[in-house]
Parts: structure tokens; C-alpha cells; sequence
């Protein structure tokens, strides 16, 4: 499963982006990243939400499907696979 974030916005406009593939993963880390990442699917927009000022906007795309979130409203989980992905992702 190909994971990507692309985070824009923010106060100094700076956009961020990263990858993870878990393709390589043994299985229960696997499959954590499978379940977070169907949630966030299900829980994400198909269009850009509105943000507010200085906020981040994000584009989740897992395996060609793409959801959209925006600060401040990120469920808990679109935070956690937005966080988990920027900081592991190459």
C-alpha cells in the first residue's frame, strides 16, 4: 500500500510532502497502517475543505484514492497517518 501526503498552507506558505510504502512491512505493522489509512479514507473529503487563516491543508492519497482534510477540523485519525506519514515518509 502506497501512502502519500501533501500538507500546504500554513503561516509561512511552505508545503511539505512525503511517502511511505508498506509493501516491505511485516504484518501487524502492515496491517495498523492498512486500518488507519482505510479510516481515513472513509472520514476524508473528496473535495478541498475550507480551512482557516495560516491553517494546513492536506491531500491524502492511498493507493490512487484521494481524500482531503484541513486544519483544524482533522479527526484524530487523519492526524495521526498525517504525522505518521511526513515523519517517516522519504
Amino acid at each position: 500500500m502506497r501512502i502519500q501526503v501533501r500538507r500546504t498552507g500554513g503561516f509561512a506558505g511552505i508545503e511539505r510532502s512525503a511517502e511511505v510504502d508498506t509493501a516491505g512491512l511485516a504484518g501487524a505493522d502492515a496491517e495498523a497502517w492498512r486500518a488507519l489509512a482505510e479510516r481515513v479514507l472513509a472520514d476524508g473529503s473528496a473535495a478541498p475543505p475550507a480551512g482557516v487563516p495560516d491553517g494546513f491543508g492536506y491531500r491524502i492519497t492511498v493507493d490512487g484514492r484521494t481524500v482531503y482534510a484541513a486544519d483544524p477540523r482533522l479527526t484524530e485519525e487523519q492526524r495521526e497517518l498525517v504525522s505518521r506519514v511526513l515523519k517517516e515518509g522519504a
